[in-house]
């Protein structure tokens, strides 16, 4: 089962609220399937996008489902948390110097246009709603769980609007721990950390 059919048989199996058909209606008319997680770190290939949504889902329900979680709340905020990446990246080319021959090539790469600068989690938190209520508690997941890594945060402390949020909120410290292990550790072919050291 490749990473689409993966997300569909969960997405089918694990959410049934209101709107979320015709939310899926609209996600496959769009590239979700077919586009990267990022321009150049994780999931920096084609697809990227559906399969670092899976890996999230699996690491958020293998290490953080308690007893009184919901499996549709667990569903929706992995799969759908970077929906704000829909449409987002770019196929094109970049010149890099290739080192042992010392000319300078063509080599296909990403690039991002974003027709809707809303931000990152509040972002996919507004194309979700376009269909399918949130539960707060999963609107407040989605919209932080970049962490620390997102521009709204910088310098802010405990009392800022995230340590509120993870605070009230167990789901969103768990998306976000979830995140961060899928990007730096489950996604080892394509990690930040990997891609600094070529």
């Amino acid at each position: 089962m490749d990473y689409k059919e993966r997300f569909l048989s969960i997405y089918n199996e694990k959410i049934s609220r209101a709107g979320s058909k015709e939310l899926l209606e609209w996600i496959s008319s769009t590239d979700f399937f077919v586009a990267p997680a990022s321009t150049k770190f994780h999931g920096a290939k084609d697809s990227g996008l559906v399969e670092h949504s899976v890996k999230v889902y699996e690491v958020l329900r293998e290490k953080h489902f308690d007893s009184y979680d919901d499996e549709e709340s667990f569903a929706i905020c992995a799969l759908l948390h970077d929906l704000c990446k829909i449409n987002f990246y770019k196929k094109s080319f970049r010149n890099v110097k290739n080192d042992s021959t010392g000319v300078w090539e063509k080599v296909p790469c990403y690039t991002f246009d974003d027709s809707f600068p809303y931000g990152h989690g509040e972002k996919s938190v507004f194309l979700i709603e376009r269909f399918m209520r949130l539960k707060p508690a999963e609107a407040m997941a989605i919209r932080w769980h970049m962490g620390g890594f997102d521009d709204a945060v910088k310098g802010a402390g405990y009392a800022s609007p995230i340590g509120i949020a993870y605070d009230r909120y167990p789901l969103a410290v768990k998306l976000f721990i979830s995140d961060l292990e899928s990007t730096y550790l489950r996604e080892k072919g394509t990690s930040a950390v990997r891609n600094r050291l070529q």
